[in-house]
């Protein structure tokens, strides 16, 4: 497939609305789990329930996320794009509301369960309606749209938070979400296309469902115990995570043996760009998403900033992603992410190392230019990798292709906070040990809860101790990070006016090829 310069042009309008409709939606869950996160404090001590229970506000959240993350796919094809794009925000903002009006920690917990069944469905979803409405020949220009609230949400959700918290009461970290969900279904409704039901999307593959989500909910349960008690040695961390992952290679099987009529075909990794472009998003979860926790984790117990001041000290990075997708977009549609990913990974490992060696005065100005890079860095990747992901697929595919991407980032984020936060905690009850230090952050199984908890008094003692445990911590992400390297290879390669990858050299299954534009031949 041959392409030319008006092809790969400016954004068709119809797509960029799409996009801009998705963004008005997808801003709600990336802001609000960061901004729930920096609330966890003030909400154990208004509702009266210990911080092990209040994590749950946290942790349902994300088990709901894991269950309805595979349906997405056949939801979209069996009721249209369109009205599952809505049904997800409505049920986000209803869940919003409730959450608001919670009168203790458990009804907070239920309510947050409902706002995670519809967040779980927006990334899958909008990834899909970008996919589908932009062709292969736009793929990374639409793709970078999608970056606004994907990679500013991590960054300016602590800060908003921090100010939420600081100057209102804890209700209005999910009343925000009621305007900005009204906007969002009333621009859906007005612009956003039919999206029309396909016809062969065929009946609930329940079985596979009931097997890919519970295995997901388990491992990603079993990180998340294993992120706040610093270890994976624990019996019950361990359980879940074994039974998690049998339960994952028991639905490869399955799915090898039902094929096209699976919740979500495992066949789409024989293709080679889609596979490695999830082996990409997996390893960026990792490094880069799993490092993001340790940035505000650092400023906040070493430097001892509120959340607001911490979130504001990471907005460097967020400038960085922004340019990065402004200028990385369409030069993916140009030369391919197999270009553009490796250097965005050298610039985050540049962005990266400084936080290697930190201290307990590091300077702020040189931190914030290394956050600017690492931003660079981290849109120059995430966003050029999931359009290279749709690059090779047929039109009616993406819906199914989403799930797995989103699923394959929340389990790749995860494992890196649980990673990291492990790698910290060990590294520091290490130091603790071989100095002969007593302090109240040892003895409970560490994790980023008890972290958080570091009294100020023992920091001119432990301080240095711990800023080291955070530079050893900054090494493992690093690694990590340096990993992604291995299967950006696989990612497409051409020049403007080249043959770009095509469907036919790494066939998917049951597909038709999509022309420019986007149209199945």
């Amino acid at each position: 497939m041959a392409t030319t310069s008006n092809e790969t042009g400016r954004i068709p309008r119809a797509v960029l609305v799409t996009g801009l409709v998705v963004v008005a939606g997808m801003l709600m869950p990336v802001l609000d789990s960061t901004i729930v996160n920096v609330a966890l404090d003030t909400l154990s001590s208004d509702l009266d329930a210990s911080l092990n229970k209040t994590q749950w506000v946290v942790t349902g959240y994300l088990l709901a996320v894991a269950m309805v993350i595979p349906i997405t796919g056949w939801a979209m094809d069996r009721f249209g794009s369109k009205t599952i794009w809505i049904t997800a925000v409505t049920l986000f903002m209803l869940g919003s509301a409730l959450c608001a009006a919670a009168w203790n920690i458990e009804s907070l917990i239920g309510f947050r369960i409902l706002q995670g069944l519809g967040g779980g469905m927006l990334l899958p979803a909008g990834q899909a309606m970008i996919a589908k409405a932009a062709g292969q020949d736009r793929m990374g220009s639409a793709m970078s749209i999608l970056g606004i609230p994907m990679l500013l949400g991590p960054v300016f959700g602590p800060v908003l938070g921090g100010l939420l918290v600081e100057y209102t009461t804890w209700h209005w970290i999910f009343v925000v979400n009621v305007p900005v969900g009204l906007i969002a279904i009333a621009l859906a409704v007005w612009k956003l296309p039919g999206g029309r039901p396909e016809e062969d999307a065929g009946v609930l593959d329940v079985v596979g469902l009931v097997l890919l989500s519970g295995s997901l909910a388990s491992l990603l349960y079993g990180l998340s115990e294993a992120s706040s008690q610093g270890g994976f040695d624990k019996a019950g961390v361990l359980g879940w995570l074994i039974g998690g992952g049998v339960g994952l290679v028991a639905y490869v099987a399955y799915s090898l043996v039902r094929g096209a009529k699976s919740i979500i075909d495992v066949r789409l990794l024989t293709n080679r760009v889609f596979a490695s472009s999830t082996a990409v998003i997996f390893l960026v979860g990792i490094g880069m998403f799993g490092g993001m926790l340790l940035l505000p984790l650092y400023y906040q117990t070493v430097r001892q900033e509120s959340a607001l001041d911490a979130g504001l000290l990471l907005a460097p990075q967020g400038l960085g992603a922004v340019v990065a997708v402004v200028l990385t977009g369409r030069l993916t549609d140009r030369i391919g992410a197999g270009y553009v990913v490796p250097v965005g990974v050298v610039l985050a490992l540049a962005g990266t190392l400084p936080f290697t060696q930190v201290g307990t005065d590091t300077s702020y100005l040189w931190l914030s230019l290394a956050l600017f890079v690492r931003g660079i860095g981290l849109g120059a990747v995430m966003m050029p990798t999931i359009s290279s992901a749709y690059s090779t697929l047929s039109k009616d595919k993406a819906s199914r292709a989403a799930p797995t991407l989103s699923a394959t980032q929340q389990v790749g984020a995860s494992l890196g906070s649980a990673l990291l936060i492990t790698a910290l905690t060990h590294h520091f009850t290490h130091r603790l040990i071989e100095r002969g230090v007593e302090s109240q952050s040892r003895g409970s199984g560490g994790g980023s809860t008890e972290l958080s908890s570091i009294p100020r008094e023992e920091l001119p003692i432990i301080g240095p101790l711990l800023a080291d445990s955070y530079g050893f911590a900054f090494w493992v992400a690093f690694v990590l990070m340096a990993f992604i390297l291995i299967p950006a290879i696989g990612l497409p390669r051409h020049w403007h006016g080249k043959d770009a990858p095509t469907p036919d050299r790494d066939p998917d299954p049951d597909a038709a090829p999509v022309a420019p534009g986007g149209q199945v031949q």
